[in-house]
């Protein structure tokens, strides 16, 4: 059983070379499609593997993706990005499956582990996703009666870890294939319109708000959009207003929030909205809802280290404008500071 490595990159020479190296003895070819290298990129691929390949970029990574998969000949293509590498305990466990691999799997998923130096979609600590894929797929009747071909893949879900170690964050890339995309009349998935919602609250300046928000106004206006998607719509319209000053749009958007179910990014601009003119003890009872009694749905640390922080500068401010009331004041600012740098 072969397996390829096969990767799409632009700029990275500075993690090529850490993740080639890890996977290196673990495959038996190597694919890397390069989509506008401008570095020593293609210089360093060229130490591990002869099958470069150039495509032009298009803003859109799943035809990338695709010429990419197309130039490979392995059995399994093992789909890498360059700031991704595996340990060598996880090598182990990667050789392992592949020698016991049952031939009806078609995709294997595995632990992608992430570490927060930069802000990107990534809200979690791990998570399964499809890293394996056979190449070729066989189609199989099943059903003793009224027999049918099996549609969906046979996926198995590995204990394998795959360590991502970004060297900068991609939101202006991102943004931009997303802006693109709408712009050409793409109407985005629910997947899609999430992630875009997510990478902004992770990463999104004022203007990338104000570029998105067109957008969102109208996806909430389709027809297929489901009650999670116009969360998701509110949450980044009621930024973008909050950042624009837009106090009427703000509070229009949040109630939307509201009406169906409050979420801690709500929670926490409504806070940030009370703190920014100066009613601090408005603010803390937003920030105390953000993080007791609703739930993040697109940034994990609206429910709790955002709150955690912005409640000890809420009881800061307090204390200087109740004298008499400063000591119990400060003293619960100490205490949300320690619980928020207990988070990292």
């Amino acid at each position: 059983m072969t397996i390829s490595l096969c990767m799409i990159v632009k700029n990275e020479e500075n993690v090529l070379a850490r993740c080639l190296d890890s996977f290196r003895e673990l495959v038996d070819e190597i694919v890397i499609v390069d989509t506008g290298s401008t570095d020593r990129t293609k210089e360093i691929a060229a130490r591990y593997t002869e099958k470069i390949y150039d495509f032009e970029w298009i803003s859109d990574f799943a035809a990338a993706r695709n010429f990419a998969f197309s130039k490979c000949s392995g059995d399994y293509i093992y789909s890498a990005d360059a700031d991704e590498l595996i340990d060598a305990e996880n090598a182990e466990k990667f050789r392992i499956l592949m020698e016991a691999m049952e031939p009806e799997v078609e995709i294997v998923q595995m632990w992608y582990v992430n570490r927060h130096a930069f802000q990107t979609t990534e809200n979690f600590e791990k998570d399964l996703r499809p890293k394996l894929f056979k190449r070729q797929r066989n189609f199989v009747w099943i059903d003793p009666v009224h027999e049918s071909v099996r549609l969906e893949p046979v996926v198995f879900d590995s204990e394998i870890e795959i360590q991502h170690w970004p060297e900068g964050g991609h939101s202006a890339r991102d943004f931009g294939v997303f802006r693109k995309a709408i712009k050409g009349g793409r109407v985005l998935s629910g997947k899609l319109l999430h992630m875009y919602a997510m990478e902004l609250f992770l990463s999104g300046q004022a203007q990338d708000f104000a570029d998105a928000a067109p957008a969102f106004r109208n996806m909430i206006y389709e027809e297929q959009r489901s009650a999670d998607e116009r969360m998701d719509c509110y949450c980044v319209l009621a930024r973008a207003a909050r950042l624009a000053g837009d106090k009427d749009n703000f509070f229009k958007w949040t109630l939307k929030n509201i009406s169906l179910e409050p979420c801690a990014e709500i929670c926490c601009e409504l806070g940030q909205y009370y703190f920014d003119i100066g009613d601090y003890e408005e603010a803390s009872v937003w920030y105390i809802n953000a993080l007791q009694e609703t739930k993040p749905i697109l940034q994990a640390a609206a429910g709790e280290k955002i709150p955690l922080e912005m409640l000890s500068h809420c009881y800061e401010k307090m204390a200087g404008q109740y004298p008499e009331m400063a000591e119990t004041f400060l003293q619960m600012a100490v205490e949300y500071k320690g619980k928020a740098k207990e988070l990292g």
